[in-house]
Protein backbone atom coordinates (compact mmCIF):
# COMPACT_ATOMS: atom_id res chain seq x y z
CA UNK A 1 0.00 0.00 0.00
CA UNK A 2 1.27 3.17 -1.06
CA UNK A 3 0.50 6.44 0.23
CA UNK A 4 -0.31 8.96 -2.96
CA UNK A 5 -1.17 12.00 -1.26
CA UNK A 6 0.11 13.93 1.84
CA UNK A 7 -2.66 15.78 3.45
CA UNK A 8 -5.74 14.36 4.26
CA UNK A 9 -8.88 14.88 1.99
CA UNK A 10 -12.52 14.81 2.04
CA UNK A 11 -14.28 11.68 0.56
CA UNK A 12 -15.61 14.69 -2.12
CA UNK A 13 -12.49 15.82 -2.81
CA UNK A 14 -11.33 12.39 -3.10
CA UNK A 15 -13.98 11.40 -6.32
CA UNK A 16 -12.81 14.52 -7.85
CA UNK A 17 -9.47 13.68 -7.84
CA UNK A 18 -9.98 9.91 -8.17
CA UNK A 19 -8.16 9.27 -11.91
CA UNK A 20 -10.16 6.53 -14.18
CA UNK A 21 -7.44 4.48 -14.94
CA UNK A 22 -5.87 4.21 -11.13
CA UNK A 23 -6.31 1.48 -8.45
CA UNK A 24 -6.86 3.98 -5.51
CA UNK A 25 -9.26 4.40 -2.13
CA UNK A 26 -9.64 6.38 0.91
CA UNK A 27 -8.92 5.31 4.54
CA UNK A 28 -9.94 8.26 6.98
CA UNK A 29 -8.82 11.28 4.80
CA UNK A 30 -5.73 9.58 3.40
CA UNK A 31 -5.34 8.55 -0.59
CA UNK A 32 -3.72 5.41 -1.26
CA UNK A 33 -2.70 3.33 -4.03
CA UNK A 34 -3.63 -0.22 -3.84
CA UNK A 35 -1.06 -2.86 -5.74
CA UNK A 36 -1.26 -4.09 -8.68
CA UNK A 37 -2.78 -7.48 -7.54
CA UNK A 38 -0.73 -10.83 -9.06
CA UNK A 39 -2.88 -13.41 -12.05
CA UNK A 40 -3.78 -16.02 -9.43
CA UNK A 41 -5.71 -13.15 -7.66
CA UNK A 42 -7.65 -11.88 -10.31
CA UNK A 43 -8.33 -15.33 -11.59
CA UNK A 44 -9.80 -15.86 -8.37
CA UNK A 45 -11.72 -12.75 -9.04
CA UNK A 46 -12.87 -13.85 -12.40
CA UNK A 47 -14.24 -17.39 -11.05
CA UNK A 48 -15.86 -16.19 -7.80
CA UNK A 49 -17.53 -13.47 -9.95
CA UNK A 50 -18.60 -16.35 -12.16
CA UNK A 51 -19.96 -18.26 -10.10
CA UNK A 52 -21.84 -15.95 -7.86
CA UNK A 53 -23.44 -14.76 -10.56
CA UNK A 54 -25.03 -17.78 -11.77
CA UNK A 55 -26.13 -18.49 -8.16
CA UNK A 56 -28.34 -14.87 -7.73
CA UNK A 57 -29.65 -15.34 -11.43
CA UNK A 58 -30.78 -19.15 -10.61
CA UNK A 59 -32.67 -17.69 -7.55
CA UNK A 60 -34.29 -14.66 -9.70
CA UNK A 61 -32.07 -12.07 -7.02
CA UNK A 62 -32.24 -8.13 -8.58
CA UNK A 63 -28.44 -8.55 -7.60
CA UNK A 64 -25.32 -7.77 -9.94
CA UNK A 65 -21.28 -7.07 -9.46
CA UNK A 66 -20.39 -3.79 -10.55
CA UNK A 67 -17.25 -3.20 -12.48
CA UNK A 68 -16.51 -0.48 -10.54
CA UNK A 69 -18.02 0.97 -7.45
CA UNK A 70 -17.04 2.83 -4.09
CA UNK A 71 -18.48 1.66 -1.06
CA UNK A 72 -18.19 4.65 1.76
CA UNK A 73 -18.53 3.91 5.23
CA UNK A 74 -21.04 7.19 7.19
CA UNK A 75 -18.74 7.40 9.77
CA UNK A 76 -15.25 8.17 8.37
CA UNK A 77 -13.48 9.85 5.28
CA UNK A 78 -12.99 6.74 3.67
CA UNK A 79 -14.09 4.90 0.24
CA UNK A 80 -13.41 1.42 -0.46
CA UNK A 81 -12.93 -0.46 -3.78
CA UNK A 82 -13.84 -4.46 -2.83
CA UNK A 83 -12.62 -7.17 -4.96
CA UNK A 84 -16.36 -7.97 -5.57
CA UNK A 85 -19.41 -6.49 -4.65
CA UNK A 86 -22.68 -7.90 -4.89
CA UNK A 87 -25.18 -4.75 -5.35
CA UNK A 88 -28.67 -5.32 -4.20
CA UNK A 89 -30.04 -2.85 -7.12
CA UNK A 90 -33.72 -2.28 -6.21
CA UNK A 91 -32.16 -0.35 -3.18
CA UNK A 92 -30.30 2.01 -5.12
CA UNK A 93 -32.79 4.72 -5.44
CA UNK A 94 -32.16 4.80 -1.74
CA UNK A 95 -28.55 5.73 -2.33
CA UNK A 96 -28.23 9.52 -2.49
CA UNK A 97 -24.34 9.23 -3.88
CA UNK A 98 -25.43 6.35 -6.28
CA UNK A 99 -26.46 8.42 -9.45
CA UNK A 100 -23.23 10.82 -9.55
CA UNK A 101 -20.73 8.99 -7.89
CA UNK A 102 -21.35 5.47 -8.35
CA UNK A 103 -21.19 4.95 -4.55
CA UNK A 104 -23.27 3.03 -2.15
CA UNK A 105 -23.12 3.89 1.94
CA UNK A 106 -25.86 1.71 3.03
CA UNK A 107 -25.90 -1.74 4.24
CA UNK A 108 -29.19 -2.60 2.18
CA UNK A 109 -27.10 -2.35 -1.01
CA UNK A 110 -24.88 -4.67 0.19
CA UNK A 111 -25.65 -8.03 0.60
CA UNK A 112 -22.25 -9.75 0.60
CA UNK A 113 -18.47 -8.00 -0.28
CA UNK A 114 -15.55 -10.12 -1.52
CA UNK A 115 -11.53 -8.84 -0.44
CA UNK A 116 -9.10 -10.99 -1.83
CA UNK A 117 -6.07 -10.60 0.31
CA UNK A 118 -2.76 -9.02 -0.97
CA UNK A 119 0.15 -7.89 0.32
CA UNK A 120 -2.07 -5.13 2.14
CA UNK A 121 -3.51 -7.86 3.86
CA UNK A 122 -4.48 -5.61 7.53
CA UNK A 123 -6.44 -3.55 5.64
CA UNK A 124 -8.85 -6.52 4.88
CA UNK A 125 -8.36 -7.94 8.40
CA UNK A 126 -8.61 -4.94 10.39
CA UNK A 127 -9.71 -1.89 9.20
CA UNK A 128 -12.14 -2.85 6.41
CA UNK A 129 -13.14 -5.77 8.57
CA UNK A 130 -14.20 -3.07 11.48
CA UNK A 131 -15.86 -0.55 9.02
CA UNK A 132 -18.00 -3.33 7.41
CA UNK A 133 -19.39 -4.54 10.33
CA UNK A 134 -20.19 -0.96 11.57
CA UNK A 135 -21.82 0.12 8.15
CA UNK A 136 -24.24 -3.77 8.91
CA UNK A 137 -22.96 -5.29 5.64
CA UNK A 138 -24.70 -8.55 6.14
CA UNK A 139 -21.89 -10.97 4.80
CA UNK A 140 -18.03 -10.33 4.18
CA UNK A 141 -15.61 -13.07 2.78
CA UNK A 142 -11.95 -12.48 2.99
CA UNK A 143 -10.15 -14.59 0.47
CA UNK A 144 -6.56 -15.52 1.96
CA UNK A 145 -4.92 -17.98 -0.60
CA UNK A 146 -1.47 -16.97 -0.62
CA UNK A 147 -1.67 -17.46 3.49
CA UNK A 148 -0.72 -13.71 3.78
CA UNK A 149 -2.65 -13.05 6.99
CA UNK A 150 -1.20 -12.86 10.66
CA UNK A 151 -1.19 -16.05 12.77
CA UNK A 152 -4.54 -14.75 14.83
CA UNK A 153 -6.62 -14.76 12.11
CA UNK A 154 -5.16 -18.03 10.33
CA UNK A 155 -3.44 -19.99 12.58
CA UNK A 156 -0.42 -21.37 12.76
CA UNK A 157 1.37 -22.48 11.15
CA UNK A 158 -0.23 -19.87 8.74
CA UNK A 159 -2.50 -22.06 6.14
CA UNK A 160 -4.96 -20.63 2.89
CA UNK A 161 -7.60 -19.74 4.46
CA UNK A 162 -11.66 -18.18 3.64
CA UNK A 163 -13.24 -16.31 6.63
CA UNK A 164 -17.05 -15.92 6.27
CA UNK A 165 -17.97 -12.99 8.39
CA UNK A 166 -21.78 -13.06 9.40
CA UNK A 167 -23.09 -9.76 11.05
CA UNK A 168 -25.07 -11.34 13.98
CA UNK A 169 -26.63 -8.75 16.51
CA UNK A 170 -24.45 -5.97 14.94
CA UNK A 171 -21.38 -7.79 15.18
CA UNK A 172 -19.51 -10.74 13.02
CA UNK A 173 -19.13 -13.85 13.40
CA UNK A 174 -16.50 -15.44 12.03
CA UNK A 175 -16.06 -18.99 10.61
CA UNK A 176 -12.82 -20.35 8.88
CA UNK A 177 -13.36 -22.52 5.98
CA UNK A 178 -9.89 -24.34 4.73
CA UNK A 179 -9.13 -27.38 1.81
CA UNK A 180 -12.42 -29.27 1.11
CA UNK A 181 -14.75 -27.41 2.89
CA UNK A 182 -17.53 -26.28 1.51
CA UNK A 183 -18.46 -22.29 2.37
CA UNK A 184 -21.30 -21.88 4.03
CA UNK A 185 -22.92 -18.63 2.88
CA UNK A 186 -25.95 -16.60 4.52
CA UNK A 187 -26.79 -15.15 1.30
CA UNK A 188 -26.14 -18.12 -0.81
CA UNK A 189 -26.97 -21.01 1.60
CA UNK A 190 -27.59 -23.51 -1.40
CA UNK A 191 -23.80 -22.65 -2.96
CA UNK A 192 -21.99 -25.32 -3.34
CA UNK A 193 -18.33 -24.00 -3.80
CA UNK A 194 -15.38 -25.49 -1.94
CA UNK A 195 -12.02 -23.59 -0.84
CA UNK A 196 -10.07 -25.58 -2.82
CA UNK A 197 -12.29 -24.66 -6.43
CA UNK A 198 -11.48 -21.39 -5.28
CA UNK A 199 -8.23 -21.07 -4.60
CA UNK A 200 -7.39 -23.59 -7.83
CA UNK A 201 -9.66 -21.33 -9.99
CA UNK A 202 -6.37 -20.17 -11.80
CA UNK A 203 -4.97 -23.84 -12.26
CA UNK A 204 -7.96 -25.08 -13.86
CA UNK A 205 -8.47 -22.52 -15.95
CA UNK A 206 -4.57 -22.89 -17.14
CA UNK A 207 -5.45 -27.10 -17.51
CA UNK A 208 -8.95 -25.85 -19.86
CA UNK A 209 -6.60 -23.99 -21.95
CA UNK A 210 -4.13 -26.99 -22.59
CA UNK A 211 -6.78 -29.52 -24.02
Amino acid sequence: MTQTVSKLVTFEEFVKWKPDGGRYELHDGAIVERPQPVGDHEEIIVFLVEKLTLEYSRLNKAYGIPKTVLVKPLENESGYSPDVLILNRPNLVNEPLWKKESTVTQAASIPLVVEVVSTNWRDDYLKKYADYEEMGIPEYWIVDYAALGGREFIGKPKQPTILVCSLDEGEYRVSKFRDNDRIQSLTFPDLTLTVQQIFQAGNSLLEQSDR
